[in-house]
């Protein structure tokens, strides 16, 4: 109780010290309050891991009953994972909000509502009791729209925010109708209830109870089709704010999703398949999707929906395993979905924070626009190198080893599979190879295009590299991507309690271990770091051997391309033409083109457009015909008051005469009876 006691009062000093305080002070008290809240939450976080599970009951009132405080395993990981990813989002942010401090009462409500944001985080990971859960996760949507429309000078910023605001809230109806329909059947709210009332009931209303739940939280996430609010918010949102939403914010909803999951008595197998139906869908659609993007952080935003798909595919196989008896693709499945959600928020939140850098910089994210950034920012250049790796899938770094379990629990599914299990596991590896290629390609030519090369345009202003300590929390990112690679272990024995709450078994066997891909990664992990080794000796003899010898500097061959103009470039657009043929029936691309002809073409033009057709069908369609609707009704505002006058009389007068009206009704349908 003292400790809930203390981070609330906490909480409240912080925002009272923000509203009180300088502008320069407001930053600095945001991300000190950050550093204490996660030393706190993660002190408790660190002893449920090692098997000492934090549990609170306070006294409640009559509307919500008794609240059951308690971390768990598996709300540990959790935990832990928003507060790394926050404390480098309030440092990342302390330093790209300075250019900001004019606009003192903004910066205000930004910080108020970063920290609140974290507290609700927490809270949601930590709270028993389905009132309660529901406010925070209020707090959290309200906090994270405030955060996104800090730039509210522009009209796409605010559109982003209310489409993020109405999606969010859509989400809270579904976990709203899914805790409602359990405390009218059990007259509880609390977690407790939906495990007891579930015990109780088929399988078959388990699994319905749980598809409501999934849909609320899969919204959040960004799973295929219910992703339309993500591409929007993320780029709009300062750039730490687009680091904490998919690093951490969008986890949430796959937090819900794995807590329901503990909760409610279902057929796993056969939400097994439909999770990772979804997420198949979702993690190719959202890879489709980003390579055809021209802003990059719209582009990141596509492939933070590719990850959770990739983490769905996870949840989808350790289901299976579940509901099908086999534990070792259980441990496989629900390992690689866990450790690739702490993993995909090192290495999203790292892009998005050199994309923030490039943004500062040279105040555009268009990769028609920029070019040769890395002779002028080598380091935000190598961080978004590293953090491409990363989310590409390939060794040494964290991304290779939470999808390498995933493989290895599709590959265990194939000894127990039926015939039909064959062609979801072929179809499955299938697509996770499929994303895994198609990553490489669009951050080939996201690198390629706006790193590599020369500039695109000349720049007024001096081109520099961004601070050391906005380049700081990066860097402390990048340390922790690269432990994860060379040390897997560790943190796969992390997950033992977390993964045992799923399976049964809190530690792994020595059986699974060795059957499983967890044992190879012994050896992928010294390999990784010998290859890591030989490349740094080789840099070191390359500068020992070349110190004395001077650098000369001559012209290349052209190619017969002698004029040096970044026309001759390849374009985002280019690069990426040969996937645009292939991909065309499937995405909706609209191409403005002009023949080129000549050595030096001159005044031509080539131009794609991008457009998301779910998102043209179920958001675009209904909000037209809800506005056809809406307007057989533009009489009423017709602007003369004496009108509006009487509509409020009207409706007054209605107010006050239908119950009467009505009550007359029943007596006489009463008496009528009688007769």
């Amino acid at each position: 109780m003292a400790l809930i006691n203390i981070l609330l009062l906490i909480v409240f000093l912080a925002i009272v010290a923000v509203l009180l305080s300088k502008t320069k002070v407001k930053g600095i008290v945001t991300v000190t309050t950050v550093i204490i809240i996660s030393c706190i939450t993660g002190y408790v976080a660190f002893s449920s891991l090692l098997g000492h599970s934090y549990v609170l009951m306070l006294e409640g009132t009559v509307l919500f009953g008794p609240v059951r405080i308690s971390v768990d395993a598996l709300s540990a990981w959790f935990i832990l994972t928003i507060n790394f990813t926050m404390i480098t989002g309030a440092l990342y942010g302390f330093h790209y909000m300075k250019k900001y401090r004019l606009r003192e009462a903004q910066l205000t409500l930004h910080w108020i509502a970063f920290m609140l944001a974290h507290f609700a985080l927490i809270g949601i990971c930590s709270v028993q009791n389905g009132f309660i859960f529901l406010l925070l996760w209020e707090i959290m949507a309200l906090s994270v729209f405030t955060l996104v429309i800090f730039d509210n000078t522009k009209p796409e910023t605010i559109k982003a925010g209310l489409n993020y605001l109405v999606q969010s809230h859509i989400s809270i109806i579904f976990i709203m109708l899914g805790f409602i329909y359990v405390a009218f059947k059990t007259g509880s709210v609390s977690f407790e209830a939906i495990a007891d009332f579930s015990m109780r009931q088929p399988p078959l209303a388990g699994t319905a109870l749980f598809l409501c739940f999934f849909i609320g939280f899969a919204i959040k996430a960004g799973f295929v089709p219910f992703h339309t609010w993500l591409p929007y918010a993320h780029p709009a949102a300062p750039s730490h704010v687009s680091g904490v939403m998919s690093g951490v914010v969008i986890k949430i909803g796959i937090y819900g999703i794995l807590r329901m999951l503990l909760l409610i008595r279902t057929d796993y197998a056969a939400i097994g398949y439909i999770v990772l139906f979804v997420s198949v869908v979702t993690g190719l659609y959202g890879v489709m999707l980003a390579i055809i993007q021209h802003d990059l952080k719209k582009l990141l935003a596509y492939h933070s929906i590719e990850n959770i798909g990739i983490i769905g595919i996870g949840i989808g196989l350790g289901c299976i395993g579940l509901g099908t008896g086999n534990q070792l693709m259980a441990v496989l499945g629900f390992s690689g979905a866990l450790l690739h959600t702490l993993n995909h928020s090192l290495f999203k939140s790292l892009l998005f924070y050199s994309a923030g850098n490039v943004l500062q910089v040279f105040h555009t994210v268009n990769l028609e626009r920029l070019g040769g950034i890395i002779k002028k920012m080598p380091q935000t250049s190598l961080l978004f190198l590293a953090a491409a790796v990363a989310i590409c899938g390939l060794p040494p770094l964290n991304g290779f080893i939470s999808e390498f379990l995933i493989y290895g629990g599709l590959y265990n599914w194939l000894f127990s599979a039926s015939l039909l299990s064959l062609v979801a596991i072929v179809f499955s590896i299938a697509a996770l190879a499929l994303i895994g290629g198609l990553a490489i390609l669009c951050f080939t030519k996201a690198f390629s295009i706006v790193f590599l090369g020369n500039a695109r345009q000349e720049h007024k202003h001096e081109i520099k590299e961004t601070s050391f300590w906005q380049l700081f929390p990066m860097y402390m990112t990048v340390s922790l991507m690269v432990l994860i690679g060379l040390f897997p272990l560790f943190f796969i024995n992390a997950l033992q309690k977390p993964v045992g709450l799923f399976t049964g078994n809190p530690v792994f066997d020595s059986s699974f271990i060795k059957a499983g891909a967890i044992e190879s990664l012994k050896t992928i992990s010294l390999l990784s770091s010998c290859f890591i080794l030989f490349v740094l000796v080789l840099i070191g003899l390359r500068k020992y051997v070349g110190r004395r010898k001077t650098t000369q500097i001559r012209p290349t061959w052209d190619c017969g391309y002698g004029q040096k103009n970044p026309r001759i470039q390849y374009t985002a657009a280019s690069f990426a033409r040969s996937y645009l043929k292939h991909a065309k029936p499937i995405l909706d691309i609209e191409k403005d083109e002009t023949e080129v002809t000549g050595i030096f073409p001159e005044n031509k033009h080539y131009s794609t457009h991008s457009y998301d057709k779910i998102e043209r069908v179920l958001i675009d369609l209904p909000l037209k015909l809800l506005n056809r609707i809406a307007d057989l009704f533009l009489f009423l505002q017709n602007g003369q008051l004496q009108r509006y006058i009487l509509y409020g009389i009207v409706f007054i007068a209605s107010v006050i005469a239908l119950p009467q009206i009505f009550n007359r009704i029943r007596l006489l349908i009463n008496f009528l009876n009688n007769l």
